[in-house]
C-alpha cells in the first residue's frame, strides 16, 4: 500500500513537476492512505483541529430546527408519493447527521417519518465510519458517491429538499497562482523534488488573469492567490439537481473583495497538524490537513448562473443567532442549559469559531 508521498514522487518523476492542486488532491484523498482516508479522529481536541460539530450537539440541533422549518415549507412542492430529502456532503464520521436526525426524530416526528437523508461520500472507508455512527437511523439514510450516482440510483434528475455541507468546500483542491513582478505576468505554483524534498516551482500559467492593471502594478513579487474550480463545479452540480429547496454551505471563506489584501501575500492556504497552523504546505504529506478559504463570490455566481436565488450570505454567528431566536420561542427546543451556553459561545465568539466562518444559502422555489 503506497503512501501519498510515494505516489506524488512517482508522478513528479514522470512529469518533472505537478500542479499544487494535484499534490493537494493526493495528499488528502489518495485512496486508503490519504489524510481524510486514514484520520478518522483528526477532529476535536485530540486531533488536528476543532469544528462546529465537535463542540457538541447544539450546532446540529440548531441546523435541524432550521431544516425543519424549511422542509415544512417545501411540502407544497413535492409530489403525492414523494419524500422530502436532506442531502449532506462531506459527512466525515456521521456525527452531524446523527445530531440532526436525532433532533428531528424527537421534535418533528411527522416530518421525520416522511424524510430521507442522503449522504454524498465517495470514500468506501468513510462510508463505513458513517454507517457505524448512524446504524440506529439505518432505514432513513442512503449513501451515494456523487450527484451522478444519486441520479442514477434514484432514477431522478431533480429533487426537492436541502443540500448542505459543513467545512467541505475549503478542502477541495485549489490551484495557486503567483505574480511575477519583473515579467508582469502570472504563473502557476507547482511541486517538484530537490534533494529528496518537495519544493515549490513555477509552472507556465494556463489562463489565470485579472483585469486590473493598476492592482498588478503594486503587487509584490510572488504575490499568491488561490482558485478552486473543483468547488465551483460541485456547487453548480448541486444547484442543477435541486428542483425546489435550499443549497447551504458553512465554511471558512471570503469574497472577491478580500482576495487581494496587503496582509495576505501568500494566499489563504494553511496546514493544520495537531492544532498547530503552518505555512509549510509540503511537509507531513498525508498527515496534515490542507485547507484554503472558500471564495463565496464564486459559489454565489455559480449558483445564480444555474438559476438559484441568493437568500443569505452572512457570518456563522449571525446565522446561528437568528435560528436561536426562533428556536427559543419553540417549546420543542427544550431547556437552555449552561452547557448549551458554552457551546454557543464557542460557535459564535470571534476568538473561537465565529471569526472566519461564512454561511451561504441559495434557493429555488
Amino acid at each position: 500500500m503506497k503512501m501519498p508521498a510515494a505516489i506524488i514522487r512517482e508522478e513528479i518523476t514522470k512529469n518533472r513537476a505537478i500542479p499544487f492542486a494535484r499534490f493537494m488532491e493526493l495528499a488528502l484523498y489518495c485512496p486508503e492512505t490519504g489524510y481524510y482516508e486514514t484520520n478518522k479522529d483528526n477532529v476535536g481536541r485530540a486531533g488536528d483541529f476543532i469544528t462546529s460539530v465537535s463542540t457538541g450537539e447544539l450546532f446540529g440541533q440548531l441546523l435541524a430546527f432550521q431544516f425543519g422549518q424549511w422542509l415544512e415549507n417545501l411540502n407544497q412542492f413535492k409530489g403525492k408519493n414523494e419524500t422530502v430529502k436532506i442531502i449532506e456532503a462531506g459527512a466525515h464520521d456521521g456525527k452531524l447527521a446523527a445530531d440532526v436526525l436525532d433532533w428531528l426524530k424527537n421534535h418533528r416526528a411527522e416530518l421525520f417519518s416522511q424524510l430521507e437523508y442522503f449522504i454524498l461520500e465517495p470514500s468506501v472507508r468513510r462510508q463505513a465510519w458513517q454507517k457505524e455512527k448512524l446504524k440506529s437511523f439505518a432505514p432513513k439514510v442512503n449513501w451515494f458517491t456523487d450527484f451522478e450516482n444519486l441520479k442514477s440510483k434514484t432514477q431522478s434528475s431533480k429533487l426537492t429538499g436541502i443540500i448542505f455541507s459543513n467545512e467541505l468546500l475549503d478542502a477541495f483542491p485549489v490551484r495557486r497562482f503567483g505574480w511575477d513582478a519583473n515579467r508582469k505576468t502570472w504563473f502557476e505554483w507547482g511541486v517538484a523534488v530537490a534533494d529528496e524534498k518537495f519544493v515549490w516551482v513555477k509552472l507556465e500559467n494556463s489562463g489565470f488573469r485579472i483585469q486590473n492593471p493598476e492592482l498588478e502594478a503594486v503587487l509584490p513579487d510572488n504575490y499568491t492567490v488561490e482558485t478552486s474550480p473543483a468547488a465551483a463545479n460541485w456547487w453548480r452540480a448541486a444547484a442543477e439537481i435541486l428542483a425546489h429547496g435550499k443549497l447551504l454551505a458553512i465554511d471558512y471563506g471570503h469574497t472577491d473583495a478580500d482576495v487581494f489584501l496587503p496582509g495576505r501575500p501568500r494566499g489563504t492556504l494553511r496546514a493544520f497538524f495537531r492544532h498547530h497552523v503552518s505555512d509549510d504546505l509540503l511537509a507531513n504529506v498525508g498527515e496534515q490537513d490542507l485547507t484554503a478559504h472558500v471564495n463565496f463570490s464564486a459559489m454565489q455566481k455559480a449558483g445564480e448562473a444555474a438559476g438559484l436565488t441568493t437568500e443569505i450570505f452572512s457570518t456563522q454567528p449571525r446565522f446561528l443567532t437568528q435560528i436561536l431566536r426562533a428556536a427559543m420561542n419553540d417549546k420543542a427546543f427544550g431547556e437552555w442549559t449552561a452547557q448549551r451556553t458554552r457551546q454557543f459561545q464557542t460557535l459564535t465568539h470571534p476568538e473561537h469559531l465565529g471569526r472566519a466562518f461564512r454561511v451561504l444559502v441559495q434557493n429555488r422555489d
